[in-house]
């Protein structure tokens, strides 16, 4: 047995999220559909470095698998791209030690979440960028990132349906938001993230833009812990997880 670990990229508009669910399309779904083909009708599981919601996409999403197949890198990658439907795509195949796991190695990762800033709707962009037409000020957003670096108890931009057990101290190494044209880019890279953090910090964010709040009310939210402070969480639509590295 080899095992194989992949790099891949989808557009998650038409999925029902990562992991696998009866009658519903998936991204494991589909890659777990490949593989099954390749193997001759023998079920193949994968492990990814994470699971993503209904609507998310990404750039750079790794998963593992483990194959009594032998082929070339190459192979893997033009026979599971081959199989795989037009939006899902393996950028990078490679053959790691069997100790390599997709999840519990990863150090670090980076979301990225899309703002379309304009007063007009954009047809195009609907499934891939959060449209908002309010007034922003950038530097109060800017500003406002900068409290949420370091290490801190993200209870307060965790989905209160999260599942998760145990401790929700997360480290975050860069937070960023930066806007051209009309779009806003906010970036996050850290240790790990929790159930909607990212999509609830935007949210939060774009409060503040609006003036709704103020950049220094984040270390207190930050210590309060209670997710009922902050307003609801920002669409799937413009989340992207962009890399994972190990």
């Amino acid at each position: 047995m080899e095992k194989v670990k992949c790099i891949l990229s989808y557009d998650g508009s038409r999925f029902s999220g990562f992991q696998i669910q009866p009658g519903k399309r998936t991204i494991q779904g589909e890659i777990e559909k490949a593989l099954k083909k390749i193997h001759k009708g023998t079920s193949i599981r994968i492990q990814a470095s994470g699971r993503t919601d209904t609507g998310v996409h990404a750039i750079g999403q790794t998963i593992h698998f483990k194959s009594h197949f032998a082929l070339p890198e190459a192979n893997w990658q033009q026979a599971l791209n081959t199989l795989l439907p037009g939006d899902i795509h393996v950028h990078q195949v490679e053959k790691v030690p069997d100790t390599f796991h997709a999840r519990y190695d990863a150090v670090e990762k980076e979301y990225r979440y899309y703002v379309w800033h304009a007063k007009e709707w954009d047809v195009f962009k609907r499934n891939y960028m959060y449209q908002f037409s309010y007034p922003l000020n950038l530097e109060r957003m800017q500003k406002a990132c900068t409290y949420f670096l370091g290490e801190h108890d993200f209870t307060t931009f965790s989905s209160a349906k999260a599942t998760i057990k145990g401790s929700k101290i997360r480290i975050l190494r860069d937070v960023t938001c930066t806007k051209i044209g009309n779009k806003i880019t906010f970036t996050f890279r850290g240790s790990g993230f929790l159930y909607h953090m990212v999509r609830i910090m935007v949210g939060c964010l774009l409060d503040i833009g609006q003036g709704r709040r103020k950049p220094e009310d984040i270390p207190e939210l930050i210590a309060k812990r209670d997710r009922r402070l902050l307003g609801a969480t920002v669409p799937a639509d413009g989340l992207y997880l962009w890399q994972v590295d190990y």
